[in-house]
């Protein structure tokens, strides 16, 4: 127990620090877990805190530092550090609320652009999906996204793939990625669900025509696995076309690059998407995806409850088998479902 006259206490909130986890009286500084109040240590003679953006080390402390260098490589990192005092906040409450903005850390450029865009309102309810009216006049989708590899949406952007909307800007910060992208007029099959299932042929030719959009992403230079194929992510426009959507869980097939990470949809998901490492994501995991979708769409249920009837059958369970080698391969798949579709 720690005898009272060693208490010490936030100023702020009045917790007691030295009952806080990790703290100790001769660190630089410390963030309190009671209130979120940056306290800087009386020992130190400063009044402004330079942090490390990547790992948090307190850089007034590293010899050489001045406030007027620019950019400050961290000497326990390496991470270069803009110093400029845009960055300083008079609050942790302040410092937090920058953090949670995504244009915080964007380019006088990139802001410019992005204002060239008229925000007409989000989609779905999604605050983090918004509908533009180019300079242009032409409608985008502006996504800002948490989880992302910015190099497939780069990527994409470079190398547009036929069947999946345009990616025609992208804008990153540490923690951000600010996407514009087509907007498709149309209704997702999610949507389409909601008046009832579908013809077993029907819903066999969109799951054709979806199978060669990821065929397209599967044989790139290199492959790209969307991961994520399900109800929300597959949309039907205007003219009946098919499009694939959101590659947010969309990574590079690497075999040697095993899974450690879920990253997917619940009952969508392949087994070797779970994370446990014992293999990684290949163009059979997308397979997976498509068996599974198609047994929904059909039946209003995933496989694991209701099994589609009739010759589609077959075909749905050996897309979503267990192991991926006893799954279809791009081709194998194509051939089986358009002799369905004769």
């Amino acid at each position: 127990m720690i005898k009272e006259e060693f208490y010490e206490f936030c100023p702020r909130c009045q917790a007691i620090l030295n009952m806080q986890r990790g703290y100790h009286s001769d660190l630089p500084y410390w963030i309190c877990r009671g209130c979120g109040e940056m306290l800087i240590n009386p020992k130190i003679d400063t009044d402004i805190v330079w942090i490390c953006d990547e790992c948090s080390d307190m850089l007034n402390l590293q010899e050489g530092f001045s406030e007027d260098c620019g950019v400050w490589k961290c000497q326990k990192c390496g991470h270069p550090n803009t110093i400029d005092a845009a960055n300083i906040f008079a609050t942790e409450d302040e410092y937090q609320t920058a953090e949670a903005n995504p244009y915080m850390g964007l380019s006088d450029k990139d802001i410019m652009d992005l204002m060239s865009y008229v925000e007409m309102g989000s989609l779905a309810d999604r605050e983090d999906v918004i509908l533009l009216e180019g300079p242009d006049g032409r409608n985008y989708v502006k996504k800002i996204l948490t989880r992302f590899d910015a190099k497939i949406y780069r990527h994409l952007m470079d190398h547009p793939v036929e069947g999946m909307p345009r990616i025609h800007r992208v804008y990153e910060n540490k923690d951000y990625l600010i996407v514009i992208e087509d907007f498709i007029w149309g209704r997702t099959i999610e949507e389409a669900l909601e008046e009832g299932t579908f013809a077993q042929e029907k819903a066999a030719q969109i799951i054709r025509d979806l199978s060669l959009i990821l065929t397209r992403l599967h044989q790139m230079d290199q492959p790209i696995i969307h991961r994520d194929i399900k109800p929300s992510n597959v949309m039907l426009d205007n003219k009946h076309r098919v499009f694939l959507l959101d590659i947010n869980a969309a990574k590079y097939y690497k075999e040697e690059c095993r899974d450690t990470h879920f990253a997917g949809t619940p009952f969508f998901a392949s087994p070797e998407q779970l994370g446990f490492g014992f293999q990684a994501s290949s163009q059979k995991t997308d397979i997976y995806g498509l068996g599974m979708l198609l047994n929904y769409m059909v039946t209003g249920d995933t496989c694991k409850n209701v099994e589609a009837a009739g010759d589609l059958w077959p075909i749905i369970e050996r897309c979503t088998r267990l192991e991926a080698k006893e799954r279809f391969s791009d081709q194998e798949f194509l051939q089986a479902i358009e002799k369905f579709t004769r």
